[in-house]
């Protein structure tokens, strides 16, 4: 596949205006020609290569920042957003979306920001009842979208909390498969708390008494994973808020729940931590079942981390993770592939994932392309937990767990299938209200962006014919 170009003149002037440097002086050090630099600022050229080089060797800048991850979940969320029937007349290119996502993010963040209030405004003309419990006010997002947006356009991926925990998985010897012995030790040294095992509360923590209570009939994996939260909230407690205060959450609500969800990837990213987890994901070609015997996890947790191994300078197979409750609304989502997931509705039908319900305790295996022509192998699995006594409900989820075909080599699922074969794939789309197909079977609604023709004299699958 050829290298993708990338255009990002407006980060490469901030770079240089950050170094109080003029383009003459820029551009000799970074060995070009000032026409050369200015035709890149100007994104008449893609950056190249060696600028990226020469940035990193003797600027010490990142080259992360010319990634072109957040580029694509920014160009997968505008094309969501403008498939609205409220911009039905507005035409729009993909190169003009590309640029504004690669050189303008701020104004493409705002736009996205503009229209879920929008969204929101209609939901609550819709719902009397949700207008009288959801706060006024349309331009501030609701709180659990704001702190999704952060960890997405993170690339799922916090490095020094991921660090932080990694040393932390060190130090208490958290790596292995007793991690409860190992973890209540090292608390009860470290910060002299005691850790009990008693009642059904998932988590409950006493700061004066010092008790840390897990759940007397709760999982190890579970158990394990809310006393690293714990860990987190206790050990980490500065990094965790100066991350926060680097968000910039527009509530405290949101500032609330990042806690929360900063705390949570810090437990993922301790019993499952990062180089430990990359290298022996590399040994055992990426088999769910053996990555979570070895570190003592469940699948779900194995698979979400498997979804974040994105450091820069050493990263794993850019993973979608994604977990899909019974009615088909995606509860969790992350995307480190081109594959973005809908903001507004269910995933579509002819994913996997929701036939993982029908067959319990089985991965089940897909060949699938999207409307882009971007090939994936896709996993999925239903998930019980269990409520830990008769009358408490269990909880049932479907994960899913997928890359592009490309990397088919590295997973053992795909020894014995036939990924040279297009017929092998099914087409899958992201949301009916955006996706081109016209001939899809399983078509809820059509395709906002497409013309209708509807002969009343002809039926076929669909009351209506995309043109």
């Amino acid at each position: 596949m050829a290298t993708r170009k990338i255009y990002a003149g407006a980060r490469l002037g901030e770079i240089r205006r950050g170094l109080g440097l003029t383009q003459t002086a820029f551009a000799r050090e970074l060995g070009v020609s000032l026409s050369y630099l200015n035709q890149m600022e100007n994104n008449n050229r893609p950056v190249s290569r060696d600028v990226v080089q020469g940035l990193a060797e003797r600027f010490g800048v990142d080259v992360a920042v010319f990634s072109m991850d957040e580029g694509d979940r920014l160009m997968a969320d505008l094309r969501e957003a403008l498939a609205d029937p409220l911009f039905r007349e507005t035409a729009h290119s993909r190169a003009e979306l590309q640029i504004l996502a690669t050189n303008a993010p701020g104004l493409a963040h705002a736009f996205l920001a503009l229209h879920r209030a929008y969204r929101a405004g209609q939901e609550r003309f819709a719902s009397l009842d949700e207008a009288l419990d959801r706060p006024s006010g349309g331009l501030t997002p609701m709180p659990w979208e704001e702190v999704r947006d952060f960890f997405h356009y993170c690339d799922n991926y916090i490095d020094a909390v991921d660090r932080a925990a990694e040393q932390f998985s060190r130090n208490a010897q958290f790596e292995g498969r007793d991690k409860l012995a190992a973890g209540t030790a090292w608390l009860a040294e470290t910060h002299g708390v005691r850790t009990e095992f008693a009642g059904d509360a998932i988590r409950r923590y006493d700061p004066l008494a010092k008790v840390l209570t897990l759940p007397a009939e709760g999982s190890v994996e579970t158990n394990a994973f809310q006393l690293a939260h714990q860990v987190a909230l206790i050990a980490h407690e500065g990094l965790i808020e100066a991350t926060l205060d680097l968000a910039r959450f527009r509530s405290t609500e949101a500032r609330a729940i990042a806690r929360i969800g900063l705390a949570n990837y810090f437990a993922g990213a301790a019993i499952l931590p990062y180089e430990a987890t990359l290298t022996a994901a590399r040994e055992l070609r990426h088999d769910l079942d053996a990555l979570a015997g070895r570190f003592g996890t469940s699948i779900e947790q194995t698979g979400h981390r498997l979804s974040t191994l994105q450091r820069p300078g050493n990263k794993g197979i850019p993973f979608f993770f994604a977990r899909v409750d019974q009615a088909g609304t995606i509860t969790k989502r992350h995307s480190s592939t081109r594959l973005q997931f809908a903001r507004f509705g269910g995933a579509c039908p002819l994913w996997n994932v929701h036939q993982a319900f029908e067959t319990p305790g089985r991965i089940l295996r897909q060949l699938a392309e999207t409307p882009d022509g971007v090939r994936y192998i896709c996993l999925a699995r239903d998930v019980i937990k269990p409520g830990g006594h008769f009358r408490a409900p269990a909880r049932r989820y479907a994960i899913a767990l997928g890359c592009e075909v490309k990397y088919a080599d590295q997973l053992v699922y795909a020894d014995d299938l036939d990924t040279t074969n297009a017929a092998a794939f099914e087409p899958i789309g992201v949301s009916c209200r955006i996706c081109e197909r016209t001939n899809c079977h399983q078509r809820s609604v059509p395709p906002v962006e497409k013309a209708l023709s509807i002969d009343p004299n002809r039926r076929g699958i669909l009351p209506y014919r995309i043109v």
